[in-house]
């Protein structure tokens, strides 16, 4: 090995050296003590956001897939009760109740199954659950992959005609390009999800079930579940009369 002048090492070796007598210390510590279990994340995944009434059909479709895929329910009726959650008499909001109602029903029917507006002796009820959750205090979540990676190469391209072209506005026809090809895919995580669940029931068993997770928009909390949209408080009011 060359040596500096004056018979030391060079300088760069010795942050080497350290780091080297670090890495298995610090292994040490993070295996054999903690004060809390250690936080990790989940391996990445995505989810599909729920923003259209088309988007309803597609899950409608999903199920009656599912349901007429069961050997004890295809030569059953089946009679369908709609959310089992939705209060009685709630004619405000729940389009989603009502929607995939009917939606299912079509795409039942015209998979041939047997679909019935009462229940029968030989039918099964098919009810589905939505639940909303919200969630108030969630933490970092990292963009779809290779976000950072596109973000710096754009960067990095834009300076190009600055630096180099007559018309630097030139510049702004690649990134426009991109934007047209992957556009489709931009949304949000946002903090509300909902859990949809179809159940087929006969008495006491369940015959099939079937969850599925979206993210939704917190402005159509109303289509999912209208009993958990926040009220405005009622206006006050003051009696007027003529008399004493």
């Amino acid at each position: 090995m060359r040596r500096a002048s004056g018979g030391r090492p060079p300088r760069w070796l010795a942050p080497l050296a350290l780091a080297a007598l670090a890495l298995p210390l610090g292994g040490c510590f993070y295996a054999n003590t903690s004060q809390a279990p250690i936080a990790t994340t989940y391996p990445y995944s995505e989810q599909q956001r729920m923003q259209a009434a088309h988007h309803w059909d597609v899950l409608a479709g999903h199920e009656a897939s599912g349901l007429l895929a069961q050997s004890r329910l295809r030569l059953r009726d089946i009679y369908i009760r709609g959310d089992v959650n939705m209060p009685e008499g709630m004619h405000v909001g729940g389009e989603f109740n009502r929607g995939f109602e009917d939606l299912l029903t079509s795409r039942l029917v015209s998979r041939g199954a047997s679909v019935t507006t009462a229940p029968t002796a030989n039918s099964v009820t098919l009810e589905f659950r939505v639940e909303v959750v919200n969630h108030r205090d969630r933490g970092f979540i990292r963009p779809p992959q290779g976000a950072f990676t596109a973000l710096t190469s754009g960067i990095a391209v834009a300076t190009i005609p600055f630096n180099q072209w007559s018309e630097p506005a030139l510049g702004l026809i690649p990134a426009a390009i991109g934007a047209d090809i992957t556009s489709g895919t931009w949304t949000y995580e946002g903090n509300e999800e909902t859990i949809i669940t179809v159940q087929a029931v006969e008495g006491e068993r369940i015959l099939y079930s079937s969850s599925n997770i979206y993210y939704t928009n917190r402005g159509d909390r109303r289509h999912y579940a209208p009993y958990r949209v926040p009220q405005a408080p009622a206006t006050p009011t003051v009696s007027v009369s003529d008399t004493w």
